[in-house]
């Protein structure tokens, strides 16, 4: 295997597109496939199913990316230390709570993207399953969970910042124009829940938990955008990060509902593994979202 081979597998797994890959590293499209069939023939195995137009990574071409992720990390980390270059250069992968792509990050991607306009960054929905497990493989270079904490020895955890979670509401649900809200009040509701949205939905349902109450329907999305938009037409109530509805809050279209637990509060987190090097350009997006997110706490 050479690493022009791995780093176009790498492309075309990541973009699920030979013509992407061969548009973002330059080459001939004809070359990305000469390139892929090498490497398919020396290994014997399949590496990507073709559908039509279409092409997806198979179990096989899935285990080989875990390890063309190490080589070509080690290959950086060596040229890096050689030859003394510590410019940012190549790609991230960050995984971030759709919240905080929403509200937090564009601030901390503006600087960054100033000062590096040519490392390129992919941002994915953020599910705590699964998560530790992609960070330890090099899947993932870098995540942000919003949660009270998690359980893993391996893993780097910092701090950035907390955020408040409420109970929302339409304006005309029966709930909003109640002087306390009662978690038994929401027993016959329908709650309208993030699939992707990190762990404050955990905390929530265990506080349910605790107090025995069941909502008579549990309506699951994808999309915290979804969720805002379904809510404001009162299909039901939901809890979501304050900073991503307080402009709805604040038209009127949504009401944070007076709930007698007064509301969840969880760190937003920064998670990295702890074997895994540090590259010069995953340091200065680290240190770029320190920074902005240090300027703009409690905003």
């Amino acid at each position: 295997m050479e690493i022009r081979q791995l780093r176009a597998f790498r492309a075309v797994a990541a973009l699920l597109s030979f013509n992407k890959a061969a548009d973002q590293l330059h080459y001939a499209q004809s070359s990305i496939s000469a390139q892929i069939q090498s490497l398919e023939d020396e290994l014997g195995v399949r590496l990507f199913d073709r559908l039509g137009r279409r092409i997806l990574l198979t179990e096989a071409g899935g285990r080989l990316l875990q390890y063309a992720e190490k080589i070509l990390d080690l290959t950086e980390e060596s040229r890096t230390e050689v030859t003394g270059n510590k410019t940012p250069t190549g790609s991230l992968t960050i995984r971030i709570p759709e919240s905080f792509g929403m509200c937090r990050l564009p601030p901390v991607l503006k600087r960054f993207r100033t000062r590096f306009p040519d490392v390129r960054l992919t941002f994915t929905t953020c599910a705590h399953e699964g998560l530790a497990k992609d960070l330890r493989k090099g899947i993932t270079d870098l995540a942000f969970l919003l949660t009270e904490s998690i359980q893993s020895s391996d893993m780097e955890l910092e701090t950035l910042g907390f955020e408040i979670i409420r109970i929302v509401a339409g304006p005309h649900h029966p709930l909003a124009g109640k002087a306390t809200v009662r978690t038994q009040d929401l027993e016959e509701e329908t709650m309208l829940l993030s699939k992707t949205d990190c762990s404050y939905r955990k905390s929530f349902q265990q506080i349910l938990e605790k107090k025995k109450v069941h909502p008579r329907t549990i309506l699951e999305f994808n999309s915290v955008a979804a969720i805002r938009q379904c809510v404001m037409e009162e299909v039901g109530v939901t809890v979501l990060p304050e900073i991503s509805i307080a402009r709805d809050i604040s038209r009127g279209k949504l009401v944070a509902l007076p709930w007698e637990e007064d509301w969840l509060e969880v760190a937003l987190l920064m998670i990295w593994y702890k074997d895994r090097w540090l590259s010069p350009t995953l340091r200065v997006f680290m240190e770029t979202a320190r920074e902005v997110l240090n300027e703009t706490k409690g905003g």
